[in-house]
């Protein structure tokens, strides 16, 4: 398709992307716009002029600080405005390209911001590889799966409150530290600050208390995906996580993309998940054979002298557990989901190194370093470094793309 704005080859927002994201611009006002190419298309002013009239939208529904009131006008919207932005940027007639100054904001002069407003939050674990790492690495290598871990998305509950938007600073969180030897914890700060490479999935459609979601009508609920970076303190994780799991190691901070990228945009690049090794109970069993999605994900880690090193590349296609089967498992019990919700993938990791989806995999542990552009060392992240996670799908020469998340580290806040 032809538009007549000029989009570059390498930019993550063609025509055929249109994701959705909450920006302001030099007026402080947030409200909802659309990617494309180096712009922002501003909704509410298209709307304000008469371009995006339709039954299934209020007046004022994009003059919001999130994405929730659009989201909630559900899939008949969702679509009719995907449609109309496409057909107004293949028209040289349109008005939008007439009044492209004022509907249209480069990306370089907007702020973006956090997306939707998240009410609950809940991360998986779905990645075979990552499980098994951290099995074998703390547990029985020939063990390494605990034995429900085949049988059902395993998930934790987290902290929707300190989830934060790109361009956030993180200040090194303190907490119990059990050091190596002792037999009583010291309170001080993280010496294992670490990242992990996730996908969220943003609910689109909610469910009544006591009303399971089948796996049959599970995507239906979902309005689209982000990248989420779920940060984490692994010396403190160590010494709390048992018995009940996560706490203050992960709820410090979780950080996410602006640009919530839709499931029809992400049609094109759906593919097959690893196979399933283990029979699963009923109300997991997916039809078909497309059940994920071919998005390259990519963590760098920046210095603070600026030096870039790429130090992971990995995929969403590796998780075993599928966001349909995450969304039928989280519900099965009658839990409702909210419209905003945010179900995370839980660290995403491939068979080799180089796709391992955090620096407790890439360093096993603390017990080797890798090596920086700049021939620094990491084994964690340290003062001043700034993580940025990318993801991106291209097939047939069409890349759709989530932009980045990208955060630096401060030190511990005194």
């Amino acid at each position: 398709m032809n538009t007549w704005l000029e989009i570059s080859e390498e930019s993550d927002f063609p025509l055929s992307n249109l994701p959705f994201g909450v920006f302001s611009d030099a007026s402080k006002i947030k409200r909802v716009g659309v990617a494309i190419g180096s712009y922002v298309i501003d909704l509410h002013r298209l709307q304000q002029v008469g371009l995006l009239n339709h039954k299934a939208l209020p007046l004022g529904v994009f003059d919001n600080s999130y994405l929730n009131s659009f989201i909630s006008c559900e899939k008949e919207a969702w679509m009719f405005v995907r449609t109309a932005l496409t057909n107004y940027l293949l028209d040289e007639s349109s008005l939008l390209k007439a009044k492209q100054v004022e509907l249209m904001t480069p990306m370089d002069q907007v702020t973006m911001h956090l997306p939707v407003q998240i009410g609950d939050y809940t991360d998986f674990y779905a990645s075979e590889e990552h499980a098994t790492n951290v099995g074998s690495m703390f547990r029985d290598p020939e063990k390494a799966l605990l034995p429900n871990w085949k049988h059902m998305p395993v998930a934790y509950h987290g902290r929707a409150s300190s989830i934060l938007p790109t361009e956030t600073a993180i200040h090194r969180p303190k907490g119990q530290v059990l050091l190596k030897g002792a037999e009583k914890p010291v309170f001080k700060a993280t010496e294992a600050l670490d990242f992990e490479i996730e996908m969220g999935c943003v609910i689109g459609k909610g469910n009544q208390l006591g009303n399971a979601i089948s796996i049959e009508k599970a995507m239906d609920h979902v309005f689209g995906l982000v990248i989420f970076n779920d940060w984490s303190a692994r010396d403190i994780q160590r010494w709390e996580y048992v018995p009940l799991g996560p706490f203050l190691g992960k709820n410090f901070a979780s950080s996410i993309s602006p640009w919530v990228v839709t499931m029809e945009a992400l049609d094109l690049v759906k593919t097959k998940s690893p196979q399933q090794s283990t029979e699963v109970l009923p109300y997991l069993k997916r039809t078909g054979d497309k059940h994920s999605y071919d998005i390259k994900l990519e963590c760098w880690l920046i210095t603070k002298e600026g030096v870039e090193t790429k130090i992971s590349t990995t995929n969403h296609q590796y998780l075993y557990w599928t966001i349909d089967q995450q969304i039928a498992h989280h519900t099965v019990n009658g839990c409702n989901l909210n419209i905003g919700d945010l179900l995370a993938s839980g660290t995403i990791s491939g068979s080799s190194s180089s796709s391992y989806g955090s620096l407790l995999e890439l360093t096993w542990n603390g017990t080797k370093s890798i090596q920086l552009n700049d021939k620094s060392e990491r084994r964690f992240v340290e003062d001043y470094d700034t993580v940025m996670l990318k993801a991106y799908a291209i097939k047939g020469g069409v890349r759709i793309g989530f932009g980045s998340v990208k955060n630096c580290i401060l030190p511990v806040k005194e």
